[in-house]
């Protein structure tokens, strides 16, 4: 037998989000959170190393040659003549270390490293990463990272069986690489500063520009387009520009973002924008189940028939029942959200069933927002 339905008003993980519009006008956040100041930004760095002492969890040499040819470069620089000799440990693994300069770091300060297997090497667990410079996208080293791994997980192995939790074949070290070089860049020297915009928009990049503009008490920052604003600090009397910028940075601005509506199918999350608005539309819901049964007939041959084999017949069932209690509600012009979804919580829908009828009304072009299906 089979049974499909339709719309059925059964979701066992699901769950709606709303925002409400007085709440959301209401809220501000600092200029900080919406904007990136042009020029503070970090380096992404990267490096190829080697991760020893490890238990028996090490590349195989024959199907990691790399991993060979590493250790003899490793160990011809600290003056150990290896040539021809074969490489059997399997307590060395090839590794990608990387990491992230942050800006305005000066020499001698250390960062957070990680450090992930590019062998066959099953865990790094207990490994020790042998010094190993890193490299900025100009080929420049910036930093030298060493230390002991933290893996992320760990494994146990028997004879017949293997369990692993979490990822042991990549890992941490905090504070494990030291910075080596600093980035050539002077704050000092910048005489026009540009704010870049998280998610380009008008109407938050004028309310940037007036809100500074208000603070300051004259023309400073100049809107460009909807993901820029700049600031001009040729004029006089203003503060140096990192006094400036801690100025701008906490000024609120209430951001103005597109209505939206995001639906994730997979786990049946809503999500609703405060702008949402809807036209006069009607809408029905109900529940439509199809159900085809199969119950075949088998004919069996005579006695004396030439051929003994049975007679297969085909026979099928099938009926479309439709649940009583289906229902038309009328949503009216340009109602708010918390309108919305009272109509349709009226009805009775379901998560699953409200998605279905969110992309009607898109489809019928009464849903004036952006519609985002994940």
């Amino acid at each position: 037998m089979t049974i499909v339905r339709f719309r059925q008003n059964v979701w066992t993980i699901a769950f709606l989000i709303l925002l409400v519009p007085g709440l959301c006008l209401a809220q501000q956040a600092r200029i900080k959170d919406l904007v990136e100041f042009d020029g503070v930004r970090g380096n992404d760095l990267v490096g190829y190393g080697l991760v020893v002492g490890l238990n028996g969890t090490g590349d195989g040499l024959r199907n990691s040659p790399f991993t060979e040819e590493a250790m003899v470069n490793l160990l011809e620089r600290l003056g150990i003549n290896v040539t021809g000799e074969q490489f059997r440990a399997r307590n060395v693994a090839a590794v990608l270390v990387t990491g992230a300069l942050p800006p305005f770091a000066r020499a001698g300060s250390k960062i957070d490293i990680t450090v992930s297997t590019i062998g066959d090497a099953s865990s790094l667990l207990g490994g020790t990463l042998i010094m190993t410079p890193l490299n900025a996208a100009d080929g420049q080293i910036y930093a030298v990272a060493q230390g002991s791994v933290i893996a992320g997980g760990a494994t146990a192995e028997g004879d017949g069986a293997a369990v692993t939790q979490g990822v042991p074949t990549a890992g941490v070290i905090p504070a494990g690489a030291r910075i080596e070089r600093e980035i050539d860049f002077e704050l000092s020297d910048v005489t026009v500063m540009r704010l870049a915009l998280r998610n380009p928009d008008f109407t938050t990049a004028s309310r940037i520009e007036q809100a500074i503009n208000g603070f300051i008490g004259g023309p400073v920052a100049r809107m460009l387009d909807s993901g820029t604003v700049q600031l001009d600090l040729a004029q006089r009397g203003l503060p140096s520009l990192p006094q400036l910028i801690s100025t701008v940075e906490n000024i609120e601005v209430a951001p103005a973002q597109k209505a939206r509506v995001v639906v994730d199918q997979r786990s049946g999350t809503i999500v609703l924008g405060a702008d949402v608005k809807i036209s006069r539309v009607a809408v029905s819901q109900g529940n439509l189940t199809l159900r085809v049964q199969e119950a075949p007939l088998a004919l069996q041959p005579n006695p004396f028939a030439p051929e003994g084999a049975p007679i297969i017949l085909p026979r099928t069932q099938a009926e479309i029942n439709e649940e009583p209690g289906t229902q038309l509600a009328m949503v009216e012009t340009s109602v708010s959200l918390p309108e919305v979804i009272a109509g349709l919580n009226a009805l009775g829908v379901s998560p699953r069933d409200m998605i279905d009828i969110l992309k009607a009304i898109k489809a019928a072009g009464a849903l004036h927002a952006e519609f985002i299906v994940q």
